[in-house]
């Protein structure tokens, strides 16, 4: 055994701490790098070109382009963010009240079925076999 065996206490403390602490920075570079370039597609008040620019600007000198493109229009990242969250949560909201809307039980159906009867929507056949396929369980009807 002619070779130096390295342990791991042969890696100082003060090394580790810097080699984690660099480690835990460039994760977070990556994060926002990744970040900055959903904001700039995101932005609908950028143009097709300006968003050109800002990627190109973000790719060829990213730490520049990025610490830039922070300083500049940072402020609003989180509002278009907060902005897509809430357009997300409504529209995930108004399909629950769609669904549980639809869901109605068998009386309301037959309900329903009678008063388009009564207006004179569906002829009484029509409503016959609507009537049927409800009470079956087989299909809701279609108005």
């Amino acid at each position: 055994m002619s070779g130096q065996t390295y342990l791991a206490y042969d890696f100082p403390l003060l090394s580790s701490f810097w080699a984690i602490l660099f480690f835990f920075l460039w994760i977070m570079w990556i994060v926002l790098l990744f970040r900055v370039v959903l904001d700039i597609f995101r932005d609908d008040s950028l143009s097709g070109w300006g968003k050109a620019g800002w990627l190109v600007f973000c790719i060829v000198l990213p730490f520049i382009g990025v610490f830039v493109y922070v300083v500049a229009r940072g402020k609003d990242m989180g509002r278009r963010e907060t902005a897509q969250a809430r357009e997300q949560q409504e529209a995930f909201d108004s399909y629950i009240r769609e669904t549980a809307k639809g869901g109605g039980s068998s009386a309301d159906e037959l309900a329903r079925l009678s008063e388009i009867r009564a207006r004179g929507d569906i002829t009484d056949e029509e409503f016959r076999r609507a009537k049927e396929m409800v009470l079956s369980g087989s299909g809701r009807s279609e108005t």
